[in-house]
């Protein structure tokens, strides 16, 4: 079954962001008020199929997230059907292939929002994904995807350490489920080019010249040029909305960009006539935004302590591999709304351990 088209509209969600929605990040969003789905950080499509297991964390997910989808990013046909094939047989819900990403270093060699000036090469991964999840669903393996041995291995480990992931695995092959396939992207790349962008996307054919669904476009409203500056122009994402419903009405769009609150997500989802919206950058710090009371909902310093303390608890016991320095960003962003909290915030910037911290609280 198609999770998207059931989930109940407005769908609000968690937005992918590099370098921010690890797993014990969106634990933590779990922890204080689920988002409607959930979207994995971007995994490298040539690093992994070429053997970097470590990339594996990025897709550690736990039972509570459902819907949960991988992002995937790159440019190799080949390399999209490997990772495409892993990311099916971690038992994941969706898999969502990043053509958004602004980075330079990631959209000048073409992969991310570089997709956009290539649309020919984009329907070509649309294409090779779309089939390595056909082909999962028919019984392929890890060895027929020519998944280095490696990898094998270090997934039969992953199912050791996250047994409901080969549970979902086995449940999606055995009830040959649906698995759906969505595109995060931009309106354009220098200038918006939604008519053309959207258009080429949902146009892609499979190897029987059939046009391929995607079942979901997550659309953020600025180019590649603007990367986060300046304002969404969600009147585009409204016109990606029109173009959807004439060329492929079966396909949820969902608008990201400039969201602060779970009000204004609502109310941009009706006032855009869209499916739903994904929240980004208003959730750092502030896993109460998907609380759909959240604007009467006080959040006291006590409160803000006692997220931040859990959110590096879950670091550890989750990622204990990784530097603690990474949570020190969090830390800043929980403490950023209260008096004082410019001194606090440069103590927690030595922080080594989530006993660190709660030290520094209690200070």
């Amino acid at each position: 079954m198609n999770f998207w088209r059931t989930l109940p509209k407005p769908i609000i969600g968690l937005s992918p962001m590099d370098g921010v929605t690890d797993a014990p990040t969106r634990q933590m969003a779990q922890y204080i008020a689920s988002p409607d789905v959930s979207i994995t950080e971007f995994v490298n499509v040539e690093g992994l199929a070429r053997g970097a297991t470590k990339m594996l964390d990025d897709f550690i997910y736990f039972e509570n997230e459902t819907p949960i989808v991988a992002q995937i990013y790159g440019i190799e046909r080949e390399s999209f059907y490997k990772v495409a094939f892993i990311a099916c047989f971690l038992g994941f819900d969706g898999i969502d292939i990043n053509m958004g990403c602004p980075a330079k270093k990631v959209a000048l060699r073409g992969a991310g929002s570089g997709l956009i000036k290539d649309p020919s090469h984009a329907q070509k991964i649309i294409e090779i994904t779309r089939k390595a999840i056909n082909d999962f669903t028919d019984g392929k393996t890890l060895e027929d995807a020519e998944v280095r041995p490696k990898v094998i291995i270090a997934i039969e480990e992953m199912y050791k350490k996250y047994p409901h992931m080969q549970k979902r695995c086995e449940q999606n092959r055995k009830n040959k489920n649906y698995i759906p396939l969505s595109i995060k992207t931009r309106i354009g790349f220098e200038e918006e080019a939604v008519e053309n962008w959207i258009t080429s996307i949902l146009t892609a054919k499979d190897e029987n010249n059939e046009r391929i669904v995607i079942d979901a476009i997550l659309l953020h409203g600025r180019t590649m040029k603007q990367k986060y500056l300046g304002y969404a122009n969600w009147d585009a994402i409204q016109q990606a909305g029109e173009i959807i419903k004439h060329l492929s009405p079966e396909t949820i769009l969902l608008g990201n960009g400039d969201i602060q609150s779970q009000n204004q997500a609502q109310e941009y989802a009706k006032k855009y006539g869209i499916d739903g919206v994904l929240i980004g950058r208003a959730t750092f710090g502030n896993p109460w935004i998907f609380d759909k009371n959240e604007e009467n909902l006080e959040i006291t310093e006590q409160m803000r302590k006692d997220a931040a303390l859990r959110h590096c608890e879950f670091f550890e016991e989750i990622l204990p591999q990784r530097k603690f320095f990474i949570m020190r960003k969090h830390l800043a962003w929980y403490m950023k709304e209260f008096s004082g909290s410019r001194e606090l915030r440069g103590k927690l910037m030595h922080a080594n351990s989530s006993q660190e911290v709660r030290e520094i609280f209690n200070s």
